[in-house]
């Protein structure tokens, strides 16, 4: 190879990658001699733009090697993250309802849009509106190593990494051909995953260029929840029994009268209530509910998922001091998500009570309803006009009437399972050049662009215009519509009751794109400034430079998906987006070595960076600058101890997301409404509550919880957002004793807090502002009078276009706050029959804390670790208080065997969720309010056949633990699923999987 100033830049950097593997996770035995023969590559530092290999930051990094990937045999990057303590399970393989195609991380359990994820230390195109990168596009086959960098990092890489960032570090200068396949799968013989992927590269121009190309496909199919004995039936966490959703088969209705006690005849004593929602009986009658619908069985644990990526990248040395180099990265996956039958859920339709489906003691209940004062009957439609009504031939004939506004929640157990399909393509493409200005500065300058398009198209979803139309008949043969397509459906009967081709009329499927683009140049200069401090040797390093970016984003969904309750459970309507915002940017770094080699003082360096950021957002009435910065430093007394930390003020600009969607409806999970059942009879000034939030005063007292525990929401972004603003510090030290060769530790305490948060108040929150000290002054109240009830049964839940439920605007107001220790401990060794290599992480987390609104003193600032409910997964799933993580690796000759044990401490149920249920009598069971400390152990075994192919064996969850059941309505619809919380806790059971690499 040449011997330029280039190459020599890329040697350089060599000791510093071998010492950022090490560190984090030692990897086989019979490697470790190869990996320090091997040619050295350039080397991408996380956490700095100093790529000085001599001044090491002060920001602690936790490294995962390609060693790990391997062992893990993981299809993508979000199952790798997930296993590592401190990062909180976010949007991945284990979510299914509310999976939107794409897997994200979450550091440090503050939220996945406060962290960002690198390539090379590039940002690359986000996927979806909130500016999130998709970890399924991430080439995990030309993966060398994941940094995950805790704490503020961007004064180095800019807004969004508040948490710190992860940075996926490709190999450099590959050579040769590398074939590897893996599959998976589970003891229950289901879960099969395949992987196969092919990279091919060479240098060429004797060493001053290098090419590599890597192409994969991945595939995984579905676990069941039906499949495992835990989870085939849903589990009300309040009662223990059997739950499920109220829309179910047969048919629950509103705007019924209750029958006399052992008669068809309906009730017309004044004093009886008319009620709310009854279920209809195989006689025809409409009763007290008394089935629910189980959905747990069509649900998954795993989401199907394939992918096929093609990364390229190159570089070429055009002179002595000039390199080009180039990226390029192909990505289209899909998932499927896969959710119970879709059907009516508490849509309004109008019976004609001439219907030929609509049995007779329904109608007679329907014609009774009571439309009196209080105090009298009333019957909406009297006897003989009821009767009559039964015999009109149409809408023309002077014996119709009909009954409006009937709240009909039906599920379409005939149509199938609601399947939504994710197809998402992502291009980036990066092109740079670096060289030298002197011996001891160097420039670099770059552009990229990339596009990501997702695809959700929904199948099976039946329409609720269409249950309103197919409900106006006057025969089993044509609808009042005239529409020839109209077929008659039949709501009234029991499951089957709806014929194929009532199913094809009801229902279509749905599109919605989501498109996002990436533009960005950046250009650095780093090097040394020629300034030594009078006790150092080396001399002070710096980095200067410019970026700008442009992104913008747009949502297009077709007319169904954009009308609100018309995709029967699609949870509110997908509106139109269209945003975009540019911002230009300047910052500095300086690293100063000050003191070196000096008693009790081997070193002493400071560092220091600034960046200073502009953001122009499309119609926004005021933009926003924002200054960031930070300060730290390392002390090495001596070789083998070194003190470190830093601090840091961050900010976090907001997304598209955040600022450009309009208001609508979706939903959120709460397990109680204050004013279901006979609480506000009692109390007048509840009473007077519910009905100024919307409620009929006929409903209460026969208010519902909302079913399954999902409520309504009004959620919207807001153009006046500010920049969130953050203070984070770390503090730690590293040692690395010679008396103990093969050893090193580290140690680093993180504290990060965050003001003027972007984001939406808890769905306890919005409740206790309302509910928390009911007075006669709350019925006026805007924090009660911005709950929006259902108009007809009083709940909140139901139809999303006349019921908003919940109002959650987003604002400014939050503030967030965690703070924790890391132990990183490694060792490597002979032990005589075998070469060893241990390696521990470990994570406490002392406290996670959201408060909604800070300058009300009775807002709860509530702390979430070590907790699960509803309300403590507003990022993601479980934050354990103690996580650990520990690897044991024994080399044998051409065997490697290696054990890996994770432990996840207990968790409760959050102690501020039973207050809010309604105190100990109304929440969930004891027995659900604890998750026991849990032990994983896998086992990975590597043969070595030949210099050239080597065979993996893995087991995981080698003693096929079962995760705790805590049942179905105890935290989020996202991470609480069949009944316990798969992201966190092993759902899928022991699992074997086989991997063989064919090298050249």
């Amino acid at each position: 190879m040449k011997n330029t100033r280039i190459s020599n830049l890329k040697y350089a950097a060599a000791p510093l990658a071998l010492g950022l593997a090490l560190i984090s996770t030692p990897s086989f035995a019979q490697d470790a001699a190869a990996e320090e023969e091997a040619p050295a590559s350039e080397i991408v530092v996380t956490g700095s733009l100093i790529q000085n290999p001599n001044l090491v930051q002060s920001t602690p990094v936790n490294a995962t090697t390609a060693e790990d990937i391997e062992l893990l045999q993981s299809n993508v990057a979000e199952e790798i993250l997930r296993e590592l303590p401190g990062v909180v399970p976010s949007i991945g393989s284990a979510v299914n309802n509310g999976n939107g195609g794409a897997s994200f991380v979450d550091l440090r359990g503050l939220g996945s849009t406060r962290n960002i994820v690198l390539l090379d230390g590039n940002r690359i195109a986000p996927s979806g509106l909130s500016g999130r990168v998709d970890l399924n596009n991430i080439p995990l086959a030309l993966i060398e190593r994941a940094d995950a960098l805790t704490g503020a990092a961007v004064t180095t890489y800019g807004a969004d990494a508040i948490t710190g960032v992860v940075n996926f570090i490709t190999r450099k200068d590959f050579a040769g051909l590398e074939v590897s396949a893996a599959s998976q799968l589970t003891e229950k013989s289901d879960g099969n995953t395949n992987r196969i992927d092919t990279t091919i590269g060479a240098n060429f121009d004797d060493g001053r260029g290098n090419a590599v190309l890597s192409i994969g496909y991945q595939q995984s199919d579905p676990v069941y929840q039906g499949d495992r004995d835990f989870s085939k039936v849903q589990i009300s966490s309040f009662t223990g029994g059997a739950g499920g959703s109220g829309t179910s088969v047969p048919s629950r209705f509103s705007s019924t009268r209750p029958l006399i006690a052992g008669t068809n005849t309906p009730s017309t004593d004044p004093t009886v209530a008319n009620g709310g929602v009854r279920q209809i009986n195989d006689a025809g009658q409409a009763v007290s509910t008394f089935k629910t619908f189980n959905f747990n069985p069509y649900n998954v644990f795993q989401t199907p998922f394939k992918r096929f990526n093609i990364f390229a990248q190159g570089n070429y040395e055009v002179s002595d001091a000039i390199e080009v180099y180039t990226r390029g990265m192909f990505s289209k996956n899909t998932v499927d998500t896969i959710i119970a039958p879709s059907g009516s859920f508490g849509g309004t339709v109008t019976i004609n009570l001439n219907n030929p489906y609509l049995p007779a003691t329904l109608r007679k209940q329907f014609c009774a309803q009571n439309v009196g004062a209080a105090g009298t009957y009333t019957a909406r439609i009297s006897p003989a006009d009821c009767d009559a009504a039964a015999l009109a031939t149409g809408r023309t004939d002077s014996r119709y009437r009909e009954v409006t506004n009937v709240t009909l929640s039906r599920r379409t157990t005939e149509v199938g399972p609601r399947i939504s399909n994710f197809q998402t393509t992502v291009f980036d493409y990066r092109l740079g050049a670096r060289g030298a200005i002197s011996d001891s500065i160097d420039w670099d300058l770059s552009g990229s662009y990339g596009e990501s398009e997702n695809v959700q198209t929904i199948k099976n979803y039946t329409l609720q215009s269409r249950f309103r139309e197919a409900t106006l008949a006057n025969s089993k043969t044509a609808c009042q519509s005239g529409n020839s397509a109209c077929v008659p459906v039949d709501i009234f009967g029991p499951e089957g009751s709806i014929t194929p081709a009532m199913a094809k009329f009801l229902t279509a499927n749905s599109s919605t794109t989501v498109r996002t683009s990436l533009a960005q140049v950046r250009g650095t200069v780093t090097g040394d400034t020629g300034f030594t401090s009078p006790l150092a040797v080396e001399q002070v390093a710096f980095a200067v430079g410019g970026e700008y970016r442009k992104y913008g984003a747009n949502q297009a969904s077709d007319l169904l998906a954009q009308t609100a309750g018309e995709l029967g459970g699609a949870g509110g309507a997908a509106p139109g987006i269209d945003g975009g915002y540019h911002v230009y940017e300047a910052f500095g770094e300086i690293i100063a070595p000050i003191v070196e080699d000096r008693p009790l003082i081997k070193s002493l360096t400071l560092e220091a960076g600034a960046r200073y950021s502009s953001y122009t957002v499309a119609s926004a009435k005021e933009q926003n600058k924002t200054t960031t910065w930070k300060v730290g430093g390392s002390w090495e007394p001596v070789e083998s101890l070194k003190i470190r930390g830093n601090f840091s003020r961050a900010v976090r600009a907001p997304n598209i997301s955040e600022l450009f969607t309009p208001q609508t409806v979706g939903l959120t999970n709460l397990g109680t409404d204050r004013c279901a059942g006979a609480a506000p009879t009692t109390n007048a000034n509840l009473r007077a509550v519910c009905i100024a939030q919307g409620a009929p005063a006929g409903s209460i007292g026969s208010i519902t919880n909302p079913t399954a525990g999902q409520a309504n929401i009004t959620v919207g972004g807001n153009l006046n957002l500010e920049p969130e603003k953050a203070n984070t510090w770390t503090l730690g030290a590293v040692f690395q004793p010679d008396s103990l060769p093969g050893f090193n530790m580290s140690l680093d305490y993180y504290n990060i807090k965050i003001s003027n948060v972007i984001g939406t108040a808890l769905p306890g929150d919005i409740v206790a502002a309302c509910f928390g000290n009911i007075t006669a002054a709350s019925a006026s109240d805007p924090a009660c009078t911005s709950i929006r009830r259902n108009p007809i049964t009083g709940g909140l839940d139901g139809d999303p276009a006349i019921t908003g439920g919940l109002f959650g605007p987003t604002n400014n107001l939050g503030k967030l706050f965690t703070d924790g220790f890391d132990l990183l401990a490694n060792w490597k060794g002979d032990i005589g029959f075998s070469d060893l290599s241990l390696a521990f992480v470990g994570n406490w987390t002392r406290h996670s804390k959201f408060n909604a609104n800070p300058s009300d003193p009775a807002s709860l600032n509530r702390e979430c670790v070590g907790y699960y409910s509803v309300n403590c997964s507003f990022t993601g799933s479980i934050q354990p208080e103690f996580q650990t993580t520990t690897r044991a690796t024994f080399g044998v000759g051409e065997f490697d065997l290696s054990f890996l044990w994770r432990w996840i401490d207990t968790v409760n149920y959050e102690p501020q969720a039973i207050i809010e249920d309604g105190g100990d009598a109304e929440s969930v069971l004891a027995k659900f309010r604890t998750i026991p400390a849990e032990h994983y152990f896998d086992f990975t075994g590597r043969w070595k056949a030949t210099e050239n192919f080597s065979f993996t064996f893995t087991v995981q969850n080698l003693l096929d633990n079962k995760p705790k059941v805590v049942g179905n309505t105890i935290g989020s619809t996202s991470f609480n699923s069949g009944n316990v919380f798969p992201s966190t806790y092993d759902a899928l059971g022991r699992r074997y999987g086989i991997a063989a690499k064919l090298t050249f």
